[in-house]
Parts: structure tokens; C-alpha cells; sequence
């Protein structure tokens, strides 16, 4: 029974791993193949969340099911990583607008403001001024 477990363990250990070693390889052959910036920077980050992600869970899984001790390493590398890839992704994405890209290229917003990269945020006005 011990021995089925382990094995059961080991084997979901090891498909977290090749799912997460898929993602990684998808991201990087992504990187290499995309031809525009915006383009390239989708791959990896998808790259980052899920290949990453599936090694992480692969860890967790396997000092939870085979050392029988919790890891906090891995949910904080996790943590980590949801808060700074979206963030990282942003700001490489309007740096390349704001130099590569002219406002009336991209499609209208829709609202009173324009894009945030060509437009200043809307001021809090009073009714005095």
C-alpha cells in the first residue's frame, strides 16, 4: 500500500514536471520563432506562469507526498512570480508602444482619456477649480 503511494506520488510529481518542462520549452521556442516584440513577450510570460508553475507544483507535491514535510519555498517563489511577471510584462509592453508605436495607429479606448502611455492620467477637478 506505502509502495502504491509512493509510486502514485512520484508519478504526479513527474507529470507536473513535464508539463511545466512543455510550457518552458513552448516559451522559449515562442521567443525564438515570434517575429514582433508584443508577439514575443506573450510567449515567455505564458511560459513563466505555467512552466515555472508546474515545476513549483511538482516540488510542493513532492515534499508533501514523499518527504511528508510542507515547503513554503515554493509558494512564495509562486507568490513572487504572479505578482512581478504581469507587471514586468506591462512595462516592457509600454515602453515598446511609447517607442515604436504611433497613437493613432492603435484603436480608440472608448473613453474621455486616450491610451495611458500618450496621455497624462485625468486630474481630480473640484468644482472650484
Amino acid at each position: 500500500m506505502d509502495q502504491d503511494m509512493t509510486l502514485l506520488a512520484e508519478l504526479l510529481v513527474s507529470a507536473f514536471l513535464i508539463v511545466g518542462g512543455i510550457f518552458g520549452f513552448v516559451g522559449s521556442f515562442g521567443l525564438l520563432k515570434l517575429k514582433h516584440t508584443m508577439q514575443r513577450l506573450h510567449a515567455p510570460t505564458k511560459a513563466t506562469t505555467l512552466g515555472v508553475g508546474g515545476a513549483l507544483i511538482g516540488s510542493m507535491l513532492y515534499f508533501l507526498m514523499i518527504e511528508s514535510s510542507v515547503s513554503f519555498h515554493e509558494l512564495l517563489i509562486t507568490l513572487f512570480l504572479f505578482i512581478t511577471a504581469p507587471i514586468t510584462a506591462n512595462f516592457v509592453a509600454k515602453t515598446f508602444m511609447q517607442g515604436d508605436v504611433v497613437e493613432r495607429e492603435l484603436p480608440d479606448t472608448g473613453r474621455a482619456f486616450g491610451w495611458a502611455v500618450y496621455d497624462d492620467p485625468p486630474s481630480e477637478k473640484t468644482e472650484e477649480g
